[in-house]
């Protein structure tokens, strides 16, 4: 074989490879573009549906006129607003509590050893396993007792139930990954036990506690059982309000279209702007589990 045949051989072999490498792009593309329209076709559908009439929801034969009636029977002719409020203000409270109690406690079971430890940390975690109907009963009538009933302060108190157990169990693996070395390092350079924990610490379980708290947050302002029977008509949340376009004899599927919009776009902005620590965070998790 000559240096022309060689030639024209690699030629030939790397115009197949480049050839095999573009159509695998853009196989890949294809396949990711046909997965993030399955994936998202509910959003989609749902903001495509807070456009159109309620005349146009029943039709088989899709016809799409655009209006904003719905937006603004929504957002000006009810209280919306006053209960997007309410909700954001009891769930990021709630996060803020469960994250200065639940970290130190994430730390105790990480780092001490005491009697029928793993004992507590199972109990702790089966309050995130119990039913919720299961406890809104004995709940409500504690709150009725005490006045807790229909109050910011009980709303917040029993989101700790919902947010508490999986911050304390996911950071509790962070922890115990990191090494006791470096605390003792920080204790011989002179640092007190609280700067060891807020200054090298809290550091290292950043990805972890960002992640775990946006899982939080998503829990607790998705929450439907415990506002449904512990708020009356002082404190609503957006999940509880989108009940009022449910009539009896009717229900508009616009207006529900509208608040589950505009309910979504908290944790889809919160997702995009911490979107580098929660995929680390829970690719570390997931290689934990």
């Amino acid at each position: 074989m000559d240096n022309n045949q060689m030639d024209s051989k690699l030629r030939n072999s790397y115009q197949r490879r480049k050839k095999f490498k573009v159509l695998g792009a853009v196989g890949r593309n294809l396949g990711l573009t046909v997965y993030a329209v399955f994936a998202l076709f509910p959003l989609l559908w749902m903001v495509l549906c807070s456009f159109k009439p309620d005349t146009e929801m029943y039709n088989t034969v899709f016809r799409f006129h655009p209006t904003t009636a719905n937006y603004s029977a929504v957002l000006i002719g009810t209280d919306y607003f006053k209960a997007f409020y309410q909700n954001f203000v009891v769930s990021a409270l709630a996060v803020l509590i469960t994250i200065v109690a639940g970290v130190p406690i994430a730390y105790a079971l990480a780092r001490y050893n005491f009697k029928k430890k793993e004992n507590v940390a199972f109990t702790i975690l089966s309050f995130k396993f119990a039913p919720e109907i299961l406890v809104s009963l004995p709940v409500f009538l504690i709150f009725q007792k005490i006045g807790l009933y229909d109050t910011y302060f009980g709303l917040i108190w029993v989101y700790q139930l919902v947010t508490m157990p999986l911050l304390i169990w996911v950071l509790r693996g962070y922890f115990e990954d990191i090494s006791v070395e470096i605390e003792q390092a920080a204790q011989l350079d002179g640092y007190r036990w609280y700067e060891i924990f807020l200054k090298t610490l809290v550091p290292l379980i950043k990805p972890g506690l960002v992640s775990v708290a946006l899982l939080a947050f998503i829990f607790a302002w998705n929450d439907f059982t415990f506002p449904l029977i512990l708020s009356g008509s002082s404190i609503q949340t957006i999940t509880i309000t989108s009940l009022r376009y449910l009539a009896s004899d009717t229900v508009h599927y616009g207006q529900v279209a509208v608040a589950s919009t505009i309910a979504v776009l908290p944790e889809v902005i919160a997702c995009l702007f911490i979107q580098k620590h929660l995929v680390r965070g829970l690719s570390f998790g997931a290689v934990k589990g």
